[in-house]
């Protein structure tokens, strides 16, 4: 078999100085056939969950990473067999992953024939390198973690290890080990190829049947003192890995929070007249199949009044001192999702007419919620609304979204006593908060801004009036 023979897919280049995606899901495995153009995984980066497609045709020699690994750019995933060495996809998966190694830990990738990229992005050399990881110069080690890569891949059943080998388990289990003084050289592994599992190193320390909880002999897990910490007892916590977008959009947070200087206003509204024009709207012919809801109009309160008072659509440019007011309004709209919040915008939302608002608004929803929004959607916002009315919350202080100088929160909007027309009454009301960057935005600014979408929504037909 020549080196020809099996081409290495690499995790492509996602720019944007994004240089790591986690593998979310395979869609072949090894002895599998694959086309140009087939989707063999998904991965999900810092901004968005992305289909990966395989450049080539041939034959799945071997997967080099379980799903939930995170990985480097540039490093090889997946092997696959092409012209003579789609042939040779019937040997074994570990021979294979023997004959073609990944890219290893200190190389640098080179470019290999047509070269994978996600939607939306160029081919640009990587000059990512990955830190050599500890005992990664140790060929046994090395193997150990080649093998319980391929075990938890393969599902194959358990198989004690052989004598002198190194137990085979992950690092979290090998750290539960030894905070509970277990050797693991005495454990029993119960998992894929003699992979040791947490449930196994639990079971080592719990006492055999018929014998007292104290009778546990002290070589295998020593009884903690009356001074232990509670830590010890690991089904008090549970410990989630902070990564991808969560990841991505808890360092955003921060360098937000402490960059730009935060001021929130807040008003009260009544939008009795909004809810009535919501429900007009859902029996125009012109809205069906459209999604018609109070977010729709609060989007396009907002979009009048940044055309009443452009400066409030701007960003601060620290490196030229300038501020970069925007003529277009790159609507986003925060959405949370099972990976996390993302924040993807309507592009040119101020030149779109109600009813393609109303349809830009539901794709962006319903692409959302699938996952498969796309990296290019969360770029280049302007401002922001963030509706947490949907959780029952009445009003919250939101924090910028980087780049952005205003972020308008909805409340819930609820039935209260109001004063109308001189009488109380029982009114649909709710509750606004706009937070600015106050570089850039001073008070009077953002009080007109607020007040403008206040007053369209507590009179929507000021929609007309004042277009």
């Amino acid at each position: 078999m020549t080196d020809s023979s099996v081409r290495e897919f690499k995790m492509p280049d996602v720019g944007e100085g994004l240089t790591e995606a986690e593998i979310l899901k395979w869609y072949v495995e090894p002895g599998d056939t694959v086309t140009d153009g087939q989707v063999v995984c998904e991965v999900e980066t810092a901004k968005a969950a992305v289909e990966l497609p395989i450049p080539y045709d041939g034959v799945v020699r071997a997967l080099h990473f379980p799903e939930g690994s995170t990985v480097d750019v540039g490093t090889s995933i997946i092997a696959v067999g092409v012209g003579d060495g789609a042939a040779a996809a019937a040997e074994p998966v570990q021979e294979a992953v023997a004959d073609t190694p990944a890219t290893t830990e200190a190389e640098e990738p080179k470019p290999e024939g047509r070269q994978p990229v996600l939607v939306g992005y160029g081919v640009s050399t990587s000059s990512t390198r990955r830190r050599p990881r500890k005992g990664a110069k140790d060929p046994a080690a090395a193997q150990d973690a080649s093998a319980a890569i391929q075990a938890e891949m393969n599902g194959h059943g358990p198989s004690a290890p052989a004598a002198g080998d190194r137990p085979l388990a992950k690092p979290p289990v090998r750290k539960l080990a030894k905070d509970l003084g277990v050797d693991l050289a005495t454990v029993v592994p119960s998992g894929p190829d003699g992979v040791i599992t947490r449930e196994d190193v639990h079971a080592a320390v719990a006492p055999a049947p018929g014998e007292a909880p104290g009778d546990a002999p002290a070589a295998v897990a020593p009884a903690p003192s009356p001074a232990a910490p509670a830590s010890y007892d690991t089904t008090r916590e549970t410990r989630v890995p902070v990564k991808g977008v969560r990841r991505a959009t808890a360092a955003a947070m921060v360098g937000s929070a402490f960059t730009a200087p935060h001021v929130t206003e807040f008003v009260t509204v009544d939008v009795t007249r909004t809810m009535k024009l919501v429900e007009e709207l859902k029996q125009d012919k012109e809205y069906t199949g459209l999604r018609v809801n109070p977010l729709l109009l609060i989007s396009k309160a907002l979009l009048v009044a940044i055309r009443r008072n452009p400066e409030v659509n701007a960003s601060w440019d620290e490196a030229a001192q300038e501020i970069v007011v925007k003529h277009y309004v790159n609507l986003g709209i925060a959405a949370a999702t099972p990976r996390g919040l993302i924040v993807p915008n309507i592009k040119d939302a101020q030149a779109q007419t109600l009813p393609q608002l109303a349809g830009s608004l539901g794709e962006l929803v319903s692409t959302a919620r699938e996952g498969r929004t796309s990296p290019a959607a969360m770029q280049g916002g302007t401002v922001t609304i963030t509706n947490v009315g949907v959780f029952g919350v009445d009003t919250g202080t939101p924090i910028l979204n980087p780049g952005e100088s205003a972020i308008l929160a909805v409340g819930a909007i609820k039935l209260q006593p109001w004063v109308h027309k001189g009488k109380v009454k029982p009114r649909q009301v709710t509750t606004l908060a706009l937070s600015f960057d106050h570089r850039l935005v001073d008070g009077e600014l953002g009080s007109k801004v607020l007040a403008d979408v206040a007053a369209v929504l507590e009179q929507p037909k000021r929609l007309i009036s004042w277009a």
